[in-house]
């Protein structure tokens, strides 16, 4: 890999990751902290847009492998969280708040699903026209 590349990826993930804390401090404030909504919010958004990158820059020219690169691995890749997910819902399990732990495990598993199939076919959408 280049440097250029790993420049790319670098300063894609500090930006990925500025985003990341932004929306960690901004959930809770608006819909409480009973669920770690920041890490909800970040891992559905996430999942949506890596679809849609992936989908666009692996079916047409419009993304150069450079942005590509740029988008999903840096940006992306600092922006999700599925390393806090998995440990915010072993504390939730380990507080033996079961209902909880479940509902962010389930829910986050069946919403990041959706929101994938999403960008898919908005990435599809977009190469089409």
């Amino acid at each position: 890999m280049t440097a250029t590349r790993y420049l790319l990826v670098a300063a894609g993930g500090a930006l990925g990751s500025v985003a990341r804390y932004w929306v960690g401090g901004w959930a809770p404030r608006l819909f409480g902290q009973a669920f770690p909504y920041g890490t909800f919010i970040v891992n559905l958004v996430g999942s949506f847009l890596i679809a849609v990158i992936m989908t666009v820059a692996l079916n047409t020219a419009i993304i150069s492998p450079n942005a590509r690169l740029f988008l999903t691995v840096g940006i992306m890749g600092g922006f999700t969280t599925y390393s806090s997910f998995n440990y915010e819902t072993l504390v939730l399990l380990q507080q033996r708040l079961w209902g909880t732990g479940l509902l962010n495990l389930g829910v986050t598993l069946a919403a990041c699903l959706i929101a994938g199939t999403a960008g898919l076919a908005l990435g599809r959408l977009l190469i089409a026209s």
